[in-house]
């Protein structure tokens, strides 16, 4: 069975850190463009981040960029997003995406039904 499968997710302090795993199943991640995308109740889902697939191209959203690292693990086919520096405002769910690795520049602007696959998301809650 194809899927993705994102897990880390929870509750923490703002100022606190967790690290999201987007683990695949049934495919290869390494061959794709791995995106981040974050959606909060009442809000457009957001672009967080992306990795490309042949020389590891990261971009980040200007509300993580150094706070969050994007990272590949491909002999565990997964793909980590490490939060430090958590906000309140980064109160969402978050959900892993894969797309064609041709299409890395445009990771956070295409539709939902151009990704190849998506996962179910993790919820994360920063909240003191």
């Amino acid at each position: 069975q194809v899927q993705l499968v994102e897990s880390g997710g929870g509750l923490v302090q703002p100022g606190g850190s967790l690290r999201l795993s987007c683990a695949a199943s049934g495919f290869t991640l390494d061959y794709y463009t791995i995106g981040w995308f974050r959606q909060a109740p009442g809000k457009e889902r957001e672009g967080v981040s992306c990795i490309g697939s042949s020389d590891g191209s990261t971009y980040y959203a200007d509300s993580v960029k150094g706070r969050f690292t994007i990272s590949r693990d491909n002999a565990k086919n997964t793909v980590y997003l490490q939060m430090n520096s958590l906000k309140p405002e980064d109160t969402a769910v978050y959900s892993c995406t894969a797309l064609s690795p041709l299409l890395f520049k445009l990771c956070v602007l295409l539709p939902a039904d151009e990704y190849d696959y998506w996962g179910q998301g993790t919820q994360v809650t920063v909240s003191s």
